[in-house]
């Protein structure tokens, strides 16, 4: 571990890296990892990356048919018969518990990937906006249940897998359902993201005493299944044009995964715990934004007292307090 000029973390990989990069030459063989929404997308190359190098891999899928196909193909491709499938749906709280009731012993990395981006409706689940319900309240209820599998591990890592949307807009207690605002997808987007980064802060703090780290990250700029909600493949070639004229440049679904699998299990951040992460180095605070910024960090995503107020929200949310 290293910092810059300014004091943030930096490691050896930066935004060209590889999820393989990022593990090679790591033997991961003992290791237990879950994975959210491993099924696709970034998702998909985390899982590559962790089972190639001998991890155990569970990917939680909304739909597991689908997903046992994509995990028999990176058995085949990694040699690792240890990636298996299992149901999951962070909308549902019944599915988060049948989840963590099946698991058994300890767990060492919780990378909680699967999202949903800009739902063009507002819509509820469970009296909740489902932005903010699936990306951050599912996957709060997740690693609670999942803490004694965390603990048990000594030294496991949460990986909070966030996104530059959260520059957006910061969580709005006083109307999280947007009850009384007019709904906005990118904004609603944005809360669920920010919130993603509130909950690794908080969890890092109130974690520690059991060896347990927790950190988030923005993957990239990628385009992936998760814009389907936004206009597909048209979305997709208007936004390439649109940052290509910034000069911004997109990353692949394997360089999109290295900044997760930096988290979750490279000695390069042994130990780091309540960051964020972009380009696989701690980010910098930002205190504006620009149609076309893809780094930073927002102050109000890393505010302590923010976290906890989450926190104690969240498990009156999920009925977990």
């Amino acid at each position: 571990m290293t910092t810059d000029t300014t004091g943030l973390l930096t490691t050896p990989f930066d935004a060209t890296s590889t999820a393989a990069d990022v593990v090679s030459g790591l033997d991961l063989s003992g290791r237990r990892v879950v994975v959210t929404g491993g099924a696709s997308g970034i998702g998909t190359e985390t899982v590559r990356a962790l089972a190639a190098a001998g991890a155990e891999v569970t990917i939680g899928a909304r739909r597991p048919a689908p997903a046992e196909d994509v995990a028999a193909a990176l058995r085949s491709d990694t040699g690792n018969d240890g990636i298996r499938v299992a149901p999951l749906e962070l909308g549902d709280p019944a599915s988060i518990q049948a989840f963590v009731s099946a698991w058994d012993g300890p767990l060492h990395a919780l990378v909680n990937n699967a999202g949903v981006m800009a739902v063009q409706e507002r819509t509820l689940v469970g009296g909740r906006e489902l932005q903010f319900a699936t990306n951050h309240l599912g996957h709060f209820a997740l690693a609670l249940g999942l803490h004694g599998a965390l603990a048990a591990a000594g030294g496991a890592r949460i990986v909070s897998v966030s996104s530059s949307g959260h520059l957006r807009c910061p969580v709005v207690f006083d109307d999280l359902d947007f009850a009384f605002r007019d709904y906005d997808p990118f904004a609603a987007y944005g809360q669920s993201k920010t919130a993603n980064v509130l909950f690794a802060v908080e969890a890092a703090r109130r974690w520690a005493d059991d060896g347990i780290v927790a950190n988030a990250l923005m993957p990239g700029g990628i385009f992936t299944n998760l814009q389907r909600h936004v206009g597909g493949d048209d979305y997709i070639e208007q936004a390439k044009a649109r940052f290509a004229a910034a000069g911004v440049t997109f990353k692949t679904p394997e360089q999109g995964a290295a900044t997760s699998v930096l988290l979750a299990a490279s000695p390069h951040v042994e130990g780091v715990t309540g960051r964020y992460f972009d380009d696989c180095a701690e980010a910098s605070v930002v205190h504006e934004r620009t149609p076309t910024t893809l780094a930073g960090v927002a102050p109000y995503a890393l505010d302590p007292a923010n976290a906890q107020r989450l926190w104690e929200t969240s498990l009156g949310l999920t009925g977990l307090g």
